[in-house]
Parts: structure tokens; sequence; C-alpha cells
């Protein structure tokens, strides 16, 4: 059991004692938290990867590094909305282990490079309507399957075959150890395994040698032009292979074979495995070339062994959760951990060793000096993920906003929805400028990095552009229901962006172009309703839309919500949103109301999950909610929602999330809020303060300084802040500012079970 930091009664002596203790922490940087318990655990123990893999997580178990190209991890081979990350924890059959997968997202694609172990004959079944092939499983049981960073273990009942993952930044590695009793194997490789798309282009497959394949999969699905191209080395001979194309098995014994117009190839090599019951799988990935992926195995080390890979991984995961060391509940401490293993899943790096990538205009690219990233879910990221990274990550939080320009560069726009190498357009907004704005005004980009010109230029781009509905909302200064879908939601969100590009206006001196973002920025106000207090449609004539119900899920007018979940979305301009709703008293009764208002019009999709009354916390648009009590001067309010959301909508169980991971973000919005603080406005550079659920907390930064959060007496019951002192001194404000933090130093709440 851990020692608590705080062991005296007296509040004399024990603000003393933290107060000395802060002092000593601050004052070396060599000192952690963990060193002067009496425990000492690796970080990667707290980490479960099967939270979210039930219930509307959509997150998956298996093996990669921190920002990872390859993720291999076990597809149950079923179609549908559960299964969007090729597995999910309610399901006993495993179809093959492949070598990409999202994390927590709504939508399913990728699924590349499928292997699957094999002895005796293959169990198949058609399992979906999209793929008409049979697909090969095996049972298995959650007794004999483990996970941890890095790792991923299971035991295939019908093969008896034990199955071992592990992952270096772009190779995945298996091991696959048979059973005695077996003397011939078989590993099944299919470059047509697809889900929930039916997307697979052209494919290839070469026999380089005995004991090497390599090949392509290309195909069409959320990712418009995915190309994924493979280099597999196997540890014993390959004593012979049977091809199948398009369901139909093929003769002929060729070096090659290719496949075009939606077909695809399925192989199983054969392998005697009566001297050596082990077969290791090392693969490698690119989005460029063979010989790209070829490199990319060598630079990851093509001869080492398993188990120093996964040590490798091991201790670049170990040095990931250390920049964050926290003291709390065992419970507290895998949801934390667990946290910050998802939030290192995203964006990835896209780039191979030699810096080339397949960019979305089609053409290879090259990124020289750092490394190029894809898969930013922004719609999602830029609230608190994003801004997680400007503290606890920098340098890599720097490589992204190269990223993002580079996109801009390649494909004329920065990103909405960038996905392997493409722009998908998913979601709404231009959420790439408050991402890069904050990242400017913090000091992660510099003039040096990339010319501030250069990023309002492309900032600009995007918000003058004439493409979703962008035009109409220039010369209304709303987006009217006409437009189609989500238009209210456009308005609101449009603004935000707006409001950033006019601090980046502001940083600049470009002060006649920062009134024009800033007026834009009030376009929020031209949705809202004084007779219903709601932000309502409207149509080209300024008129609200008729048959208004606050209930109803409405998509033709909201993102993923209803108008009570995106009635607060104005998160730069809060006073301002509080003097539309008639002042402070209003606004605070407007809250109280969405958190008792239940759900009974009707059933929402169910990406909206974890009610709290009108409160969803499954889905984004209102995270910020629960911290805007704050502004009206009811902090304890604050206090008791964060808390029962991080008590009830966050669990250690593989349904632990109550909505869709979403790229990091509903695991950056914990980490926050567990710290006692959140980025109700992304571009502020402030952070509203909540109720700590840890006990203490340092945070490494790359200054070499340490920033110390200590929650006096945090309990389960005692979730009020008495009073808060940073740096010494009473804190009578319910920000801290950015640069507070990055500073280093303490931050010090007075817990009590009283509201205050």
């Amino acid at each position: 059991m851990k020692k608590k930091l705080i062991v005296m009664s007296n509040t004399n002596k024990t603000m003393s004692f933290i107060l000395l203790i802060s002092l000593v922490l601050s004052a070396c940087s060599s000192v952690s938290l963990r060193d002067i318990q009496q425990e000492k655990v690796p970080l990667i123990s707290y980490v479960n990867p099967f939270i979210g893999t039930a219930g509307k997580g959509k997150t998956y178990p298996g093996a990669t590094l921190p920002y990872g190209m390859v993720q291999l991890s076990p597809d149950n081979g079923r179609n549908g909305w559960d299964w969007i990350s090729g597995y999910f924890y309610p399901d006993n059959i495993i179809a093959g282990f492949s070598h990409t997968h999202l994390s927590g997202t709504g939508a399913g694609d990728l699924y590349d490079i499928s292997f699957m172990p094999l002895t005796g004959i293959a169990k198949q079944e058609v399992l979906d309507d999209i793929n008409k092939s049979p697909t090969t499983y095996s049972t298995f049981s959650h007794q004999n399957e483990t996970a941890s960073p890095g790792y991923y273990q299971v035991y295939l009942n019908d093969y008896d075959i034990n199955v071992e993952l592990t992952a270096g930044l772009r190779t995945g590695v298996q091991k696959y150890t048979f059973a005695d009793q077996h003397q011939q194997g078989r590993v099944k490789i299919d470059l047509n395994y697809a889900r929930n798309w039916d997307s697979t282009v052209a494919t290839q497959l070469t026999f380089i040698n005995d004991h090497t394949i390599a090949g392509y999969r290309k195909s069409t699905g959320w990712a418009k032009d995915q190309r994924v191209y493979f280099y597999t080395v196997f540890s014993q001979v390959i004593t012979r292979h049977d091809i199948t194309i398009a369901n139909e098995k093929i003769t002929a014994n060729k070096r090659q074979y290719n496949t075009k117009n939606k077909q695809g190839i399925a192989a199983q090599l054969h392998f005697d495995i009566s001297k050596n019951k082990q077969l290791i799988v090392k693969t490698a990935i690119s989005s460029v070339s063979i010989e790209n992926a070829k490199q990319n195995l060598l630079v990851d080390g093509a001869n080492k062994s398993f188990n120093t890979i996964k040590k490798e991984a091991e201790n670049l995961w170990e040095q990931a959760l250390a920049k964050v060391t926290i003291d709390a509940t065992k419970d507290n401490m895998v949801q934390f951990y667990t946290a910050m293993y998802h939030s290192h899943l995203a964006p990835r790096v896209f780039s191979d060793s030699n810096g080339q990538y397949k960019g979305p205009d089609g053409n290879i690219h090259q990124a020289s000096g750092y490394q190029r990233y894809s898969f930013f879910s922004l719609w999602d990221t830029f609230r608190a993920l994003h801004p997680w990274k400007t503290i606890t990550d920098p340098e890599h939080s720097k490589e992204m906003m190269f990223s993002l320009m580079a996109h801009y560069h390649e494909y004329g726009l920065l990103p909405v929805w960038n996905f392997q190498g493409n722009e998908t357009d998913m979601m709404m907004g231009y959420h790439a400028v408050p991402v890069l704005v904050d990242a400017y005004l913090k000091g992660i980009i510099t003039d040096d990095d990339i010319d501030g010109e250069r990023l309002f230029s492309a900032m600009k781009k995007s918000a003058m552009q004439d493409d979703f509905s962008i035009k109409t909302y220039r010369e209304l200064g709303y987006v009217p229901f006409e437009q189609g879908k989500w238009n209210v939601s456009l308005t609101l969100e449009y603004a935000f962006d707006d409001w950033s590009i006019g601090q980046m206006a502001m940083a600049l001196g470009k002060y006649q172009e920062a009134e024009y973002f800033f007026s834009r920025a009030n376009s929020y106000q031209q949705h809202f309703d004084t007779t219903t207090n709601f932000m309502r449609a409207k149509d080209k004539q300024g008129m609200f839309k008729s048959d208004f119900d606050p209930l109803a899920y409405h998509p033709e007018d909201y993102c993923e919500a209803n108008a009570w979940q995106y009635n607060f979305f104005v998160p730069h301009d809060i006073t301002g949103l509080i003097e539309l709703m008639g002042g402070k008293e209003k606004f605070a009764d407007k809250l109280d109301t969405m958190f008792t208002t239940e759900q009974s019009i009707e059933k929402l999709p169910e990406w909206i999950s974890g009610y709290i009354g009108q409160y969803v916390h499954g889905n984004e648009p209102a995270h910020h909610v629960p911290y805007l009590y704050q502004y009206v001067s009811q902090p304890h309010k604050t206090q008791q929602r964060v808390r029962q959301i991080m008590a009830d909508l966050y669990t250690n169980a593989p349904d632990g999330l109550a909505g869709n991971e979403d790229a990091g973000q509903m695991s950056a919005w914990y980490m926050f809020s567990a710290l006692g603080f959140y980025p109700v406005n992304p571009v502020s550079g402030e952070y509203v303060l909540g109720s700590p659920q840890v006990n203490s907390a340092q945070i490494q930064l790359s200054n070499n300084t340490i920033f110390t959060v200590i929650a006096n007496n945090q309990s389960a019951k005692n979730i009020y802040v008495d009073s808060v002192y940073l740096n010494g001194n009473k804190h009578e404000h319910f920000t801290i500012k950015h640069q507070d933090i990055m500073a280093g130093g303490t931050l010090i709440f007075n817990m009590t079970s009283e509201p205050k």
C-alpha cells in the first residue's frame, strides 16, 4: 500500500509540511514523487489497454509505440459499429492480427496486412455482408489473454497456438508458439481483409526468398487513397504456399501475384515446426514503397529478438508515462495512466525512416528534420488533447504543427480530419486553426520554425474559402438551415475558429484583420433565441425554424448532439453568452436544468452517450460545460460535477469509457480534470480550476522544471475546494495561466467535504 504524501492532521503543520515538500521538489528537478514513496512500481503496470474495448470506447488492445505507425492488434472478424476498432471485448473469436487500427473513432477502416496462424483444419464462417469470402477464425478466452503497453498475448483455442505481439515504430512483431503435438504450421496472410468498407482496390504479394514476402494493399474507404506497402521476414523457412484470389485457388506457383478491380490475395504459407515450435514474424509497413518498408524494418532492428523489441517498447512507454507522476488510489492510477497511454495513440508517425510519405495530393513528399504525422481527429482533439501535449510533450507537439502545415502546402488547405495521407473532411470547422494558434502563442512553434505570416495566411485560406457553407456564413453572419445539416453547429464552431484567427492577427500586429475576425466571432449571437434561451436554426431571412424541441435529435441543425448539448459552445466569449442568457443567475439556472433534464422524448443515436441529464460526456461539444459554473461564482457545482463525471463515467472495466475515445480527447479531459484544471477555451492560455482526483502530481516540464499539484485531504468525500495556493500565495482566481504551469512551482488545493 502506498504511503500518503500528507499524514499530519494539524492544519498549520500540514501546510508547512506541504510547502516544505513543494520547495524541495521544485528545487531539484531530478526528484520524482515516486522517489519519496516506499514502493516503486513501473507506470506501465497501471495501464489497462482493455479499457474502452467494450461499450462505446472503440479502442484496440494491441501492441504499438507512442505515436507508432504500426498498431498490431487482434480482429474479431465481424462487421458493424461495435467492431470499428477491429476488436470488441464481448466477442469470443479472433480472425487475424492486422497492422493498422483506429483508436476510438466513429467510423471503421484499416485492418491492413492481416495474419492468422493455423494448424489442422481451419474453422470458417461468413461473418458479415460485406466480405463474402469465408473468414478463418479461432475461439479464445479472456482468461488466456493479456495486454500491456507494447505487448499483447492470446491463446487460440482451436489451433493450440499462443500468439504474442509487440511493435517497433514502423514494425509489427508476432511470435507464434505451437503446441507440441503439431508438426506442421501455417500462416494465412489476407490482403483483402476489410471491415465496414468494401475497400480493396489492388493487392500484390511477392515471394522474395524462402524467409521473406513483400507486397501492398491499396484501398479506398474512409481514407479514399490508402496505400500500405509491407515487407515481412519469417524466422523459419516457408516450405510452400497456397494462393487464393477472389475465392478461387490459384494453381500456378509464381514468384509474384497481382490483383486489381477490388480483388484481393489471400495466401497460406506452410512451415515445418517439428523441431522448432516458435515462429517469429516481422512486418514493416510504408505508405510509399516496398523498399521503404524494408528499410523501416532494418531501422527498427530486423535482427533484434522478440523480447528485445518488447523491452524497448516498454521502456519507451515508461518514459512517455513518466512525464506525469501521480499519487492516487489504485483505481485512479489505472484510469490516469490508461488515459495517458491512449493520449499517445494519436496523432501518429506517418513518414518512413527516410522521411518519405504519401501526401494528401497523392504524391510522395519528404519530411526533413521532423517526422510527419497523420490521424488528426481535429474536431475532437483541439479541445483538450493538443493543449495537453503543449504542456507534457512540446517536442512532439511541434512536429505535429509542422505536419499540419505540410498538409496545407500539399493540399492547399489546413486539414479538417487528416487520415493515412488523406483529407476526409470528416466533421466540421477548421480546427487546425486553434491548434496552430495555441502552439504559436505558447511558443511551441516560433517564427524561426514557421513564419507567423505563413501561419496566418494558411488560417485565412480556410476561413475565406467558399466550401462547407463558409461563403454563406461570411455573407449572412450565420449558416441558415437551407444550407444543409449541422447549420447551428457550423456557425458556433466557425465563430470560435474566427476568434482564434483574431488572436493570431493580434500577435502579429494586424489589428484591422483582428477586428474583422473578432467581429465574425460574434456570429454565435445570430442563433440565440431569447424566447427559449437556446441556440436555434434560422432561415436565410433570419426567422427561427419552427417546431423546436431541445430534447429532440436534429442532425440537420446540430452535429451529433441536440440543442442542449450545443447551447453552451461559445468557449471564446463565456461572459457574452452569460449576458445573452440574462445574467449569471439565469445562466446558472440553465446549467442546473441541463444536468437535471432527463432524455424522454426520443432515443438519441448510440454515439450520443454518457448522460447526466442533458449533459452528454460521451461526445465532445459539451466537455467544457461543467467548468462554466466557475464563471457565475458557483465553483462548488463545477467541483461536484467534474468529480461525478470522473467517478461515474470513467471506470477500469472494458466498457469504462462513456463514449468514443476519439483519438485521445476523452482521455485528455480526464487527465486535465484529475489534476484539477481544464482548458475551457483551448486558445486562451488559461485553465479553469476544478476538483483534483489525485492526492498529488508532478509534471516533468521540458525546461527541466517541475509543476506540482497537491490536493490536501482529497478523497471521494472531500470533493470541494476550500482554498487554493499557488507558489505559497493564496490564489483568488478561478483560472491559472499556462505560463504559471510552465514556470514550475506548486499548486495546492485544500479539500473539504462541504461546499464553500
